[in-house]
């Protein structure tokens, strides 16, 4: 089958799920929507279904932020804030910051708490500058100089983000976060708050599939060291408390996002974005985690 024929064979699973509503903005995307795009290293990207429209990004950050953090700063001192163990329960959940004795920290990058922290280890002299080179390396990166902050989105986030709020105090707490709370909440909403389309996401994918490099320049963007970090997180956390199941049935590194897209990592092929905002109970595109199960197996894609 070919990419149409497999978005028109999952749009059934549109139907399924709900759009999220937690963040008000968010509850406006069609439910119907079913997309994908495939950037293969060293060609130009092919699209199927619903490929233009715009979404913002949410959890896919994630990831991008933490090859940011890890650039400036290195292994030892990103993973002083930040543990490498997925948590198996969802990813806002703050339970375990408080019910493990002798982790203090964070589990991993891919919750929200992780990436609160994260986020503080971003360089720059004020959130307009860090928010600035956030969205710099993502166009880079995306290829697509357009990229930017949806403003309805990320002041409807920074009204209602009230659990992520007592996370990013928490963790002020025990001292994980250095510097100004709200600021550092702020430039996570925002983050989280980037407007890309699955072309652009699919691009990002790409650079992470072919071992951190520029596809059309060949420049190494990514250190390969970076590039496997990130990689096996998403393989082990990208899906929250999903990733086991979703490493059965794809096996793929993938980030998901609550905005409804999910960014795949083929290493060494392809990178893939699916876009379908109706979600499951954990947080994960429905129609999109379906989609990508078809892809995996019709072209032998799962790394295991």
């Amino acid at each position: 089958m070919n990419l149409n024929e497999l978005v028109n064979r999952n749009k059934e699973y549109t139907k399924h799920g709900n759009v999220a509503n937690y963040i008000p903005e968010l509850s406006k995307a069609n439910p119907n929507c079913l997309g994908v795009a495939v950037a293969k290293c060293g060609e130009s990207v092919i699209a199927a279904g619903d490929s233009n429209i715009k979404f913002t990004i949410q959890s896919i950050s994630k990831p991008l932020i933490l090859i940011m953090a890890l650039l400036d700063y290195g292994e030892e001192i990103v993973f002083s804030k930040v543990g490498k163990e997925p948590t198996g329960d969802s990813f806002n959940s703050i339970r375990r910051l408080e019910t493990i004795n002798e982790f203090t920290k964070p589990y991993n990058p891919m919750i929200n708490a992780g990436a609160i922290a994260i986020s503080s280890l971003i360089k720059g002299k004020s959130n307009n500058e860090k928010i600035e080179r956030i969205l710099n390396f993502i166009r880079k990166l995306s290829n697509n100089n357009d990229i930017k902050i949806n403003m309805d989105v990320y002041l409807s986030e920074k009204r209602t983000g009230n659990k992520n709020r007592a996370m990013a105090y928490f963790l002020k707490d025990i001292g994980i976060l250095e510097g100004d709370v709200e600021e550092i909440l702020d430039l996570y909403f925002m983050h989280c708050s980037i407007e890309a389309d699955i072309i652009d996401l699919a691009n990002i994918a790409r650079v992470l599939a072919c071992a951190g490099k520029d596809p059309l320049t060949n420049e190494v963007i990514i250190p390969r060291r970076i590039v496997q970090i990130v990689n096996t997180l998403m393989t082990t956390c990208g899906m929250y408390d999903e990733s086991g199941e979703f490493a059965v049935n794809v096996g793929l590194p993938s980030k998901s996002g609550v905005g409804g897209g999910i960014m795949t990592v083929v290493p060494g092929k392809m990178g893939i974005a699916v876009y379908a905002p109706a979600l499951d109970k954990k947080g994960n595109s429905v129609a999109g985690v379906k989609l990508l199960e078809d892809i995996s197996n019709e072209y032998n894609l799962s790394i295991y």
